[in-house]
């Protein structure tokens, strides 16, 4: 392998054992509840438990392998190339980083304008703040997290702490909506059926899901952290392996219980709130309990996700340019203003979301095809052999991501007309 190779390392090797998995625990959870679970994961999950009832959990298995494929498949080649997303991109096809790299920004902008609405909802439900208040008050909660004087540690500390947070409110959410269910001698329920008369139905929320997970910065948020902490390299593949599948399973279990939470409200014959259908499931489910209850999993949701999405974006920059190295706090911030503000303008950008989640689409297939390919090329791996059988899985998410990408430039087209 080429010694310009290690030039983006942006931290020292990490040799301590605690230390180490203390920050591959921190990736794990920074990309599973700061980059995946936002306000749109909440909003789609209960929305489509709603529309599918019990068949949403063959929609949520399919996702979960996607997921874990795909994860595996990316990961293990920044971690054995030392090498972040665009800059593998870059030696694939030179000038395809900072393409792939201003999508992103795109995305992670648009994103942040929706998440910053859901923090200001869960700031209104706790503390009865008014919306545009809130606006500010959740662009400077996160602004505060970066100018952090250890940034690592901070994050990976903060993501932790959400996490656990986001798991047991929605986990006692659960407890209490099926306990309700099971103890009820008046209700009558329909959870629906595990097979629906029409599968190609769950087709459509199989593609959203997975895009809402894997999509844009999420599929390289924790793998990027790890790098600039310096865990990368063929003797970290197990561990980095290790946060990659335990990512997905607690995004799992979290979209999981929200999904038992919802069907078990609609299995009563109640009709979610169209404008915000995960906060009327939590309501319905545990009356104003439930309600403040939601209030903190949508201002924990929200407020990680900015925080991760323009984390992300900007380690997307950080080797293409040094002065966006040097500057990361500063540019990360404007980022989260600059986000902030078009929310106070725009109050519901879902135009904004709705192209966000088509850049998304789009992204999947196009990394993942350079990931494969980098998998074969000596000058990016060195003497690193990837598993055949898993080539050939990444194979097969690229013709169904690309399927999503299409689907979703469908959905801009029906937009604007």
């Amino acid at each position: 392998m080429s010694d310009n190779k290690n030039q983006n390392s942006l931290a020292k090797k990490v040799t301590d054992e605690k230390t180490k998995k203390s920050i591959l625990w921190g990736a794990t959870f920074f990309t599973a509840t700061t980059s995946t679970v936002g306000a749109g994961f909440l909003t789609q999950t209960a929305q489509f438990a709603q529309d599918y009832k019990l068949s949403l959990i063959l929609v949520i298995i399919m996702v979960f392998a996607i997921n874990i494929f795909t994860q595996i498949n990316v990961w293990r080649i920044l971690c054995v190339s030392k090498l972040k997303a665009q800059d593998i991109a870059n030696k694939i096809v030179p000038g395809l980083g900072y393409l792939i790299s201003f999508l992103i920004l795109l995305g992670a902008i648009a994103f942040n304008i929706g998440n910053i609405g859901g923090t200001a909802l869960g700031f209104s439900i706790l503390f009865g703040i008014n919306f545009k208040a809130g606006y500010y008050l959740a662009g400077i909660a996160a602004i505060v997290i970066f100018l952090s004087k250890n940034i690592g540690r901070a994050l990976d500390q903060f993501s932790k702490v959400i996490g656990i947070i986001m798991i047991f409110v929605i986990f006692y959410m659960t407890i209490v909506v099926l306990h309700g269910n099971a103890t009820s001698t008046t209700l009558t329920l329909n959870y629906g059926t595990v097979f629906p008369k029409n599968p190609s139905t769950l087709l459509f929320p199989t593609i959203t899901l997975m895009g809402g997970t894997i999509g844009g910065f999420i599929l390289f948020s924790g793998m990027h952290r790890l790098i600039d902490a310096g865990i990368d390299g063929e003797e970290n593949l197990k561990g980095v392996e290790g946060s990659a599948i335990s990512t997905v399973a607690i995004t799992t279990v979290i979209r999981i219980m929200l999904f038992l939470v919802t069907l078990g409200v609609v299995a009563r014959g109640i009709k979610l709130d169209p404008s915000n259908p995960a906060a009327s499931a939590f309501k319905y489910g545990a009356g104003n309990l439930g309600y403040m209850f939601f209030g903190v999993a949508i201002l924990c949701a929200a407020v990680t996700s900015v925080v991760g999405a323009s984390y992300t974006t900007i380690s997307f920059f950080k080797t293409l340019n040094p002065f966006v190295n040097k500057h990361e706090r500063i540019l990360t911030s404007i980022i989260i203003a600059i986000s902030t503000f078009i929310m106070t303008i725009l109050g519901k950008p879902a135009k904004l979301l709705i192209v966000a989640g088509s850049l998304n689409g789009l992204i999947i297939p196009i990394m993942l095809i350079m990931i494969l390919i980098a998998s074969r090329r000596r000058d990016i791996v060195g003497d690193y052999k990837h598993p055949k059988w898993l080539f050939v899985v990444g194979i097969v998410i690229v013709v169904i991501t690309s399927y999503a990408g299409i689907e979703s430039l469908t959905n801009i087209k029906a937009l604007f007309m």
